[in-house]
């Protein structure tokens, strides 16, 4: 093997299992052997694998504009779907400026914001973050995630945080209040959240009135809200956004996984007007300095607006309440069983806690990872959460399937 596999211990997992092909919610592995894909690729395959309208989209473009640098020039994918995308966004959202994963969407956008202050002439420096939070992978996103085993190796290249506490119902008045006590600070620019439900963080959920005090909090202050909702969005809590459960603006939100369907890898940061004039100007020294070399490729673009295109002419959401509906079954035939805790649901998305213990580096992750793969379900635990998120394609008797499954490992590891 000559490959690096990403989050892979590859003493405990030698040989990775090759897929030939996939389509709607199964994947097909070199054998011939169906996988049902219960988490959606990394939460994002959206409608399902190989859609047609997505495929001949690309293949349209990839014989039309391939790439070109988005420095000085512009296609008309990315402006349509810019667009596009505005229409079904809060209205203080004006620009989009793209880019190529979630974890530089959130990078781009914590530099949007001190750029933002810098430009004005304002000392607010400083960004505060929520306790078990995960914004990604690079220096800038994990100075801003929870620190742990995953940012050790690493910590003489991250920057200081404000943290305040995850909002549990014991905890929420805590965390309102801590966010109040650095919102006052003269140098907080911006508190920076996922939306709702915590991803890699545990697939933690919090009130949804608790979004709406921190939005006001921050409004009050001239804080930024950031909502990083790379898993959140494109649907999975039930809304097309997580924010847009309470009606929740935020000044800038970041947005990748779903935006393809799951296709190509894209990402967008969407700002306010303000934060953009802050850095038009005559001198160039204000200018936005961020870019990648396929920033805003014509053939990502293009598999965008197709997935816009469903959006707006297939009954998405429609199956978005079916896999709602069926998950929230789920989560009542899982909390009735002694070997499964926390079990919580929120839209397309269910998790509960197997066995005991909160050591995410315990050899329970490993072991249910290994359980489920030799049911032919991709399903991946964090540490001992186990959580579904289909495709908006899988049926209630395939995730009623995964429940199944679920039931078992509680029997054998709870």
């Amino acid at each position: 093997m000559t490959i690096w596999h990403p989050f892979t211990q590859h003493a405990l997992f030698p040989t990775m299992r090759p897929i030939a092909s996939a389509q709607g919610a199964w994947l097909t592995d070199a054998g011939g052997r169906r996988i049902f894909d219960a988490i959606s690729s990394w939460w994002v395959v959206t409608h399902g694998h190989c859609h047609p309208r997505i495929v001949q989209a690309i293949r349209d473009q990839a014989g039309r504009l391939d790439q070109v640098i988005f420095a000085g020039y512009t296609h008309e994918p990315a402006e349509t779907f810019a667009r596009g995308l505005l229409a079904r966004v809060p209205q203080n959202l004006t620009r989009v400026f793209f880019s190529d994963s979630g974890s530089t969407a959130v990078e781009v956008a914590l530099k949007m914001a001190l750029g933002h202050f810098r430009h004005q002439g304002s000392p607010r420096r400083r960004i505060v973050v929520m306790q078990d939070g995960y914004h990604g992978d690079t220096v800038g996103t994990m100075s801003a995630g929870e620190r742990g085993a995953f940012t050790q190796p690493y910590d003489p290249l991250l920057f200081a945080v404000d943290r305040i506490p995850f909002p549990t119902e014991q905890a929420r008045q805590a965390t309102l209040d801590a966010l109040e006590h650095f919102c006052r600070q003269p140098e907080t620019a911006a508190l920076l959240i996922e939306p709702l439900v915590l991803g890699a963080g545990g697939m933690r959920i919090y009130p949804q009135d608790v979004l709406t005090e921190m939005a006001a909090i921050c409004a009050r202050h001239g804080v930024l809200l950031i909502a990083d909702e790379v898993m959140t969005g494109w649907g999975r809590t039930g809304r097309f956004l997580a924010c847009d459960h309470v009606g929740v603006a935020p000044d800038i939100l970041c947005l990748s996984k779903g935006i393809t369907g799951g296709h190509l890898p894209l990402a967008v940061t969407l700002c306010r007007e303000d934060i953009y004039q802050s850095h038009l100007s005559t001198d160039r020294r204000r200018t936005f300095f961020h870019s990648s070399s396929y920033t805003a490729n014509p053939i990502a673009c293009a598999a965008a607006c197709a997935n816009l295109a469903i959006w707006d002419d297939e009954p998405v959401q429609d199956r978005i309440d079916a896999v709602t509906a069926a998950q929230a079954q789920g989560a009542l035939r899982l909390a009735r069983h002694p070997g499964l805790s926390g079990v919580r649901q929120i839209g397309t998305i269910l998790a509960a806690e197997v066995g005991q213990g909160n050591d995410y580096m315990a050899d329970t992750g490993p072991a249910l990872m290994r359980f489920f793969a030799e049911r032919d379900l991709l399903i991946r635990p964090l540490g001992r959460t186990v959580y579904l998120l289909p495709p908006y394609c899988a049926t209630a008797a395939e995730l009623s399937a995964c429940h199944d499954a679920i039931l078992e490992a509680a029997d054998v590891f709870g």
